[in-house]
């Protein structure tokens, strides 16, 4: 009867090894729809401020962070230039608008707002290539604040929302 109950044990925790070692799931949110075997490199230009309300580090703060999300969430190598695909494009829009007016008419909340250009070019598959596809993101502060010392923080949000969306239009495929 024992040997019978360690027989049966046996069979259980092998069964169960057997399970946990072949049964395994995989996913990965990072490097999506990227075919390494054809892609090996990506380039991504400088990004210029043709906006009417100029930040002056806005431009290369985009730049690095769109090369930094591509360095560390892809194996592809990031080039300014001759890349498999290539990203470029303008800042066209950098906007401060007032949104809740309060009862002394005066805003109480602003709105601020960047809007990138971006082509992309994909030497692989060209059907995957887009042209000035424009990419928008606002965040709203309290107007009792003055921007230059919520600026900092509020681009880097829209930066990496803007970054966020171009990655996933682009080699993600979400």
């Amino acid at each position: 009867m024992i040997r019978l109950k360690k027989i049966f044990i046996s069979i259980h925790v092998l069964v169960f090894v057997m399970i946990l070692t072949g049964c395994s799931v995989k996913y990965s949110f990072n490097a999506g729809a990227i075919d390494y075997s054809k892609y090996s490199s990506i380039s991504i230009a400088d990004f210029p401020n043709n906006a009417e309300l100029v930040n002056p580090t806005l431009s290369q703060i985009f730049a690095e962070t769109l090369r930094d999300k591509f360095t560390r969430q892809t194996r592809l190598q990031v080039l300014k230039q001759n890349g498999n695909m290539h990203l470029e494009g303008e800042i066209v829009g950098y906007q401060l608008a007032a949104m809740a007016i309060s009862a002394d008419s005066y805003a109480s909340e602003t709105k601020l707002t960047l809007t990138i250009n971006v082509r992309f070019v994909d030497s692989k598959n060209p059907e995957n290539s887009f042209n000035d596809s424009r990419y928008i993101a606002s965040q709203i502060f309290d107007s009792n604040r003055l921007l230059s010392d919520v600026e900092p923080e509020l681009i880097d949000i829209l930066v990496k929302e803007i970054v966020d969306k171009i990655y996933n239009d682009t080699v993600a495929k979400w």
